[in-house]
């Protein structure tokens, strides 16, 4: 007989698609999940969704599903190019708006667009134009001449204006009469040491949601998919935003096969703010682009310099024919190997550093940067945390790479693990049924 399941949640990945599959109501279950590769290139992502459909068939038996919904960073993932005023204001908060939506960001410029940001802007073709620039009854030219220089490109992408409220009719106007879509939102930067990036954060989703469609091998997608397409990373930003209501303080690692991604949900310490050069957002998101145990893993291997042939006689013969998915044990723990080195370097490079200056008065301390101190979790979520055995000791030693001045979590703060693999899939339920979400990631949790 066959199965009836309430929800798939797709995670269309440039390499791999996967399935998960719910059971919903008071009491939600996580069924399975199917994987088959990514069919992005061969001009349709539903051939790839098919298979890790029948994939999971073959493991939990034949179903039928009422409703699908997915997150995707096929496709080049959510391109965007961001443009501000000052790089340490406007620039900023737009950037780390970009990023909290699950952004790939390919171009980022302060002041007034050279021609040789409009080349390079061309040359992106990216998904989303994000414009923002000047407080709220500040600055004007720049923002206007931008937006003109950007609607003189004729690229036919979507632009979000996120900037000084004076320019929200004249900037429409801009965009409107060269034929280019603009949504305007509030300023991410509307004052002094003021963010606010959460309406942008969730325009960009909403475009990202219309204009994923047009992408190469996408446009079929709509075919299965019966609700919301976010980009992934965004997915686990919602996930990560949802736990952070109901358990608290939180950061997330992702470590991937080409990328670390890093999520922090906390306003910090009222101390630490108090020494804050910079204000921060609730919710923060970095990618490092240049940690992944897979893709860029001979970047990781020059980053662990000598000692890695302490730990492994033959580290060349491994990092030589490293592969996707590590089978035998010497090849698995070389993975993890590489991978305590990408969670030290990216969660220094995320976190927040104590710093300070001989004044008249004295040394002086200051804070730049995201203040992880009140951090009470700390959750792995990926193929290293939920498919490698030591995954969560990486974790538990999250402080080992610091020097001290660096604001990292305590000692206190306690590990999750997502055992299932589907924070990403709660993100995308999150939109939808969020009291469901929450129970079926704290159950991946087992807390």
């Amino acid at each position: 007989m066959r199965k009836t399941i309430d929800i798939l949640v797709a995670e269309i990945g440039s390499t791999t698609t996967t399935v998960n599959a719910f059971v919903l109501g008071s009491d939600p279950v996580f069924i399975g999940q199917g994987m088959a590769p990514t069919t992005v290139l061969d001009g349709d992502v539903n051939i790839g969704l098919v298979g890790a459909i029948e994939n999971l068939k073959d493991k939990i038996g034949d179903f039928v599903y009422s409703e699908m919904l997915a997150c995707s960073s096929a496709a080049g993932g959510l391109k965007m190019t961001v443009h501000g005023l000052v790089y340490d204001m406007t620039v900023r908060a737009a950037k780390e708006a970009a990023l909290g939506a699950g952004a790939n960001i390919k171009l980022i410029t302060a002041g007034k667009l050279r021609r040789t940001d409009l080349e390079k802007i061309k040359q992106i073709k990216p998904n989303i134009i994000l414009l923002a620039g000047g407080v709220d009854y500040g600055d004007r030219e720049t923002a206007l001449y931008n937006g003109e220089k950007l609607a003189e490109l004729k690229l036919n992408v979507p632009v979000i204006y996120a900037g000084n409220i004076e320019n929200r009719e004249e900037i429409s106007h801009i965009f409107q009469e060269a034929g280019q879509e603009v949504y305007i939102v509030d300023n991410v930067y509307p004052s002094i040491d003021n963010l606010n990036v959460e309406p942008t954060r969730k325009m960009i989703q909403k475009v990202f949601e219309k204009h994923i469609v047009t992408a190469p091998g996408m446009s079929k997608v709509k075919e299965l998919v019966t609700g919301n397409i976010i980009p992934t990373p965004g997915a686990v930003m919602e996930c990560a935003i949802l736990l952070y209501n109901d358990i608290g303080d939180l950061m997330a690692v992702d470590i991937g096969g080409a990328t670390t991604d890093v999520h922090s949900v906390t306003e910090g310490s009222d101390e630490i703010q108090k020494i804050t050069v910079n204000p921060e957002p609730l919710a923060k998101r970095t990618v490092e682009g240049d940690l992944g145990v897979f893709v860029n893993s001979r970047n990781l291997f020059d980053l662990c310099g000598e000692d890695i042939y302490k730990k492994f006689s033959n580290a060349d013969e491994l990092i030589n024919n490293i592969k996707p998915t590590p089978k035998k044990e010497e090849e698995k723990e070389f993975v993890l190997y590489l991978a305590s080195k990408a969670l030290e370097v990216a969660v220094k490079r995320h976190a927040g550093k104590l710093s300070s200056y001989f004044g008249p008065t004295g040394r002086t301390f200051y804070v730049e940067g995201r203040d992880l101190t009140n951090v009470k979790w700390i959750i792995g979520t990926g193929g290293i945390f939920s498919r490698l055995e030591g995954g969560e000791k990486l974790l538990e030693n999250i402080n080992d790479g610091g020097s001290g001045k660096e604001l990292y979590p305590p000692s206190s703060a306690k590990v999750l693990i997502d055992r299932d693999y589907i924070m990403a899939a709660c993100g995308v339920l999150s939109k939808k049924y969020p009291d469901e979400a929450l129970k079926l990631i704290k159950n991946s949790f087992g807390i």
